[in-house]
């Protein structure tokens, strides 16, 4: 079992937990993921490492309420355990560059800061751009703001920092005389999708993390395969990194639209196709 030591509410949606588990704490690096069930009838979900303690074996997760197993996770209080914590998971991130710029959409932040912190702690010079609906939404500032060198708050409504969207900034930046070695997007699929149309256009190495078609954590179901190049891939065991330039997007947002679309049976029946169209 493994205990919750902190809870904490960032936003109306969006929740912090830290979890004791050292052996996942003692291994965990930026980009990687667990699989957690809350109790023994639950179902198994992936959620990334947020951040990770080797020296406490702590590790948190920032998830947003959205469905019946996170609903159940958000009902757990401090020092109740959760049933299984499997990791870490999945390919790390490739903390290379001088200078990078890590942008981060909505609760995608949850992902970009662990990345974030990782290259500032290996010299980097880090920008991060992170966007969100409005200002009641916005996580994770203060910590953002310790780990770079240049911080850039964006809100759809202009209720808190810039008005705009993150790829307004970016542009901005790149266009001002900001040159950046690799650009890392992470968040909803389509804000991936137009960062790399950006950053095409001026010949910048750009990675997406591709959480957000994970379904079981494990490629079985087939829900995460996703389209790289000429080559078809899976987001729980190839990635979640990948060469955004390569990726597509809009194959990854049909298959996560008609997904999102079924009831639970029906989306076990439909990793099942999947898996067996795949093999």
């Amino acid at each position: 079992m493994y205990t919750i030591l902190k809870k904490e509410i960032l936003n109306p949606t969006v929740t912090k937990m830290v979890i004791q588990a050292p052996n996942v704490a003692k291994r965990a690096k930026a980009g990687q993921f667990i699989i957690l069930r809350v109790d023994e009838q639950g179902e198994r979900i992936p959620l990334t490492i947020a951040d990770a303690d080797p020296e406490t074996g702590e590790v948190s997760i920032i998830y947003q309420i959205v469905g019946k197993t996170t609903m159940a996770l958000n009902q757990k209080q401090e020092g109740e355990a959760l049933q299984d914590f499997v990791g870490p998971l999945g390919q790390p991130s490739e903390i290379e560059g001088e200078r990078v710029c890590v942008i981060g959409g909505g609760v995608g932040c949850a992902i970009a800061y662990p990345t974030a912190k990782a290259f500032h702690h290996a010299g980097s010079e880090v920008s991060t751009i992170v966007g969100f609906r409005n200002q009641d939404l916005v996580i994770l500032e203060d910590e953002f703001k310790e780990v770079s060198d240049h911080y850039y708050l964006m809100s759809d409504d202009g209720s808190v920092g810039e008005k705009g969207l993150v790829t307004n900034k970016l542009e901005e930046l790149i266009q001002n005389g900001v040159q950046f070695d690799k650009v890392i997007a992470i968040g909803p699929v389509i804000m991936m999708k137009f960062v790399c149309e950006v950053t095409k256009k001026y010949n910048i190495p750009t990675v997406v993390s591709m959480n957000p078609i994970m379904i079981d954590g494990t490629g079985m179901c087939g829900g995460c395969r996703l389209k790289v190049g000429d080559e078809i891939k899976f987001a729980c065991v190839d990635g979640p990194d990948f060469d955004g330039h390569l990726v597509d997007f809009d194959e990854a947002m049909s298959r996560n639209r008609a997904y999102a679309s079924f009831e639970k049976h029906e989306r076990d029946e439909f990793c099942n196709l999947l898996n067996q169209e795949v093999h």
